[in-house]
C-alpha cells in the first residue's frame, strides 16, 4: 500500500498499524515542493505513548527529497508513524508499506 500526505507544522500521525497486523515500512520519502524555500522535516515512531525520532529537523533543499529510512521499519499493532515540518505547504510524504496479518 502507499499513502501520500501533505506535511504540516503539526506532528501528525500518518499511519497506525491496525489490530492483528504487523507492518513493514518499505519507503518513507519527503519531497520539498516549494519552488523557492527549503523545508525542515522530522519523523517519529510512536509506540505506547513513547516517541522515537527517525529523523529530526533535517533540511531539504529546493527541488530535492530525503529518504527518511535507510532500511525497513517494522511497526507492531498500535505503532504509528508521525511527521512534521517547519512550514506548511512545503513538503509531501510518500509512505509505502506492507501489512501482514499476525498468526
Amino acid at each position: 500500500k502507499t499513502t501520500t500526505f501533505d506535511v504540516t507544522t503539526s506532528d501528525t500521525t500518518v499511519y497506525t498499524t491496525p489490530a492483528g497486523v504487523t507492518t513493514v515500512v518499505l519507503l518513507a520519502q519527503v519531497s520539498n515542493v516549494d519552488p523557492s524555500n527549503e523545508v525542515s522535516v522530522s519523523a517519529n515512531h510512536l509506540r505506547s505513548g513513547t516517541y522515537t525520532s527517525i529523523i529530526k529537523e533535517t533540511t531539504i533543499p529546493v527541488n530535492d527529497a530525503v529518504t527518511l529510512l535507510t532500511g525497513k521499519l517494522i511497526l507492531q499493532t498500535g505503532d504509528s508513524f508521525t511527521v512534521s515540518a517547519d512550514h506548511n505547504s512545503r513538503a509531501q510524504l510518500i509512505l509505502s508499506y506492507l501489512e501482514t496479518a499476525n498468526a
